[in-house]
């Protein structure tokens, strides 16, 4: 009997991993965990850059010098063959068919792999898909359909060499000509069409976070951090005013344990000089701050004098201000005689493990993850470097982070059941029906007893969004890095949203 030495190699390493994981305790990366973000950037430069836009040089890159790729329907290949098959057959501008890869979410597992405590590489496995353009006679590439081709597993073995990460070996196998159950095809699981969309739209980067079932299932990041630079799973943005929710949950957190008052006056522990002889000034309170009712302007340099004042009575309607949240920052920060960033560190970032979350640019691990913000001309705009910590700006995260961060809110973790109801009451109305300002979020009436809490963002080349439906536990989160990116918003909550997405678009469009 003959037996096919490429099946024989793939299931002999297949039960080495194994018997590896049985023998020595061999355990799961967490997704938020670095090494996981690593190897997850590293897929989507082999696959979104590389293999969906035939860029060859993204598999000389990461490819190791020994690499090997077995599959269960072909032969083995060394790193030559492969990369000539690429050259000549996928990507051959003659060949007769083109095919996309789509990594099916949730499905990737990451296990490092240690000698003598070092970490030394990884193991990736997972589940992807793999459409097709079939060419017809007298038809162009550009001109096919894409259909489904087949769904396979795979084990990608990535190593450590000299500091870099090179994929060493590849395995695709259980190849079916079946798509996933429950995995749907759209523009936004389409490489190509999502390119050609943002591209339309004068879009730099897009980063998309699909929430269900109360946790983060999907990342999707789409782009360039500059030109001629992919963006990475892992891109770092500025979000603008999400920075308020961060501050907004690290004092509810100070309230549900006892340390903080929602509705202790707070010239208790701070007074700002330019108000200091308005007795308004003893009507602030935590309340009325995450609420927006504190009367002050969003920001003292849009007063003539470039001071601060009160432009109507504390607590008698709504103003958005982000003087307000700079206010609760000296508050908190003279109470605990701890900066904000050590606030929300010891509060939310460290335990869940946010660890791209920066209020100070200098912190950040890595800049050369930063998506670059452009205006609507396509001129770039420097990045703001905070030293110190914004309560209401400029905030630094992933969306990963981030995302991780809204599950938490919405499942109401570390918050007592008092505090998570005030924060989802409607503290005051806005001026459109059906929407409110709770604590630090704004709440969208959706009937039925359904409600969605939201924040936006908004600076020089930044436009950032969310929503969260707690009854549902659904959610999304949108970051894009143009002055106008918020003209994708509308397909994106209709996509992702459906039903609910609507009712919010006609809130905000009465």
């Amino acid at each position: 009997m003959k037996i096919n030495k490429s099946i024989f190699h793939l299931k002999s390493f297949l039960i080495g991993i194994l018997f590896f994981q049985i023998q020595f305790g061999f355990s799961q990366e967490e997704k938020n965990s670095e090494l996981y973000k690593t190897i997850m950037s590293k897929d989507s430069l082999l696959f979104n850059v590389g293999f969906n836009t035939c860029d060859i040089k993204q598999f000389e890159n990461l490819l190791a010098n020994d690499f090997e790729f077995y599959h269960d329907k072909d032969s083995i290949s060394d790193k030559n063959k492969f990369l000539q098959t690429l050259k000549k057959g996928l990507c051959a501008n003659t060949g007769t068919y083109q095919s996309r890869r789509y990594l099916v979410p949730n499905s990737t597992e990451v296990y490092p792999l240690y000698k003598k405590g070092v970490l030394y590489g990884a193991i990736q496995m997972g589940i992807h898909q793999f459409y097709e353009k079939s060419v017809g006679k007298n038809e162009s590439l550009s001109d096919a359909k894409e259909h489904f081709g087949s769904t396979a597993k795979f084990t990608h073995v990535w190593l450590l060499e000299n500091g870099i990460w090179k994929l060493k070996r590849s395995f695709s196998y259980d190849h079916q000509n079946t798509s996933t159950a429950g995995t749907t095809s759209t523009i936004f699981d389409n490489d190509e069409e999502i390119t050609k969309w943002l591209q339309q739209n004068n879009i730099p980067t897009l980063g998309i976070g699909i929430i269900n079932n109360g946790k983060l299932q999907e990342i999707k990041v789409f782009g360039e951090l500059k030109k001629g630079v992919a963006a990475p799973y892992n891109t770092i943005w500025n979000v603008a005013s999400l920075t308020k929710p961060v501050t907004t949950i690290v004092a509810l957190k100070l309230v549900s344990q006892g340390k903080w008052n929602l509705d202790e006056p707070l010239d208790k522990y701070w007074i700002d000089p330019d108000i200091a002889n308005d007795p308004n000034h003893k009507l602030l309170t935590t309340r009325i701050i995450l609420s927006h009712q504190t009367g002050f302007p969003n920001w003292r340099f849009m007063n003539q004098s470039k001071k601060l004042d009160f432009k109507f009575k504390p607590g008698t309607q709504y103003s958005y201000s982000g003087e307000g949240m700079e206010y609760l920052r000296r508050a908190l920060e003279k109470k605990f005689h701890k900066t904000l960033d050590q606030l929300a560190n010891e509060l939310i970032f460290k335990p869940l493990k946010m660890n791209d979350t920066k209020f100070i640019w200098n912190d950040i691990s890595d800049v050369s993850r930063y998506a670059v913000n452009y205006g609507n001309k396509g001129n770039a705009y420097e990045p703001v470097k905070n030293k110190t910590a914004n309560a209401a700006d400029d905030l630094l995260t992933t969306i990963q982070d981030y995302g991780t961060f809204l599950c938490s809110v919405m499942n109401g973790d570390g918050l007592s059941k008092k505090v998570f109801e005030e924060m989802n009451s409607h503290q005051v109305t806005q001026n459109k029906k059906d929407k409110y300002f709770g604590l630090g979020f704004e709440i969208y009436d959706l009937g039925n007893d359904n409600y969605a809490l939201s924040h936006g963002g908004a600076d020089q080349g930044v436009q950032t969004l969310f929503f969260l439906l707690p009854k549902t536990k659904q959610g999304l989160l949108i970051f894009t890095n143009v002055d106008d990116g918020y003209k994708v918003y509308e397909k994106l909550l209709l996509n992702y949203l459906g039903k609910n997405g609507q009712k919010l678009i006609d809130i905000e469009t009465k």
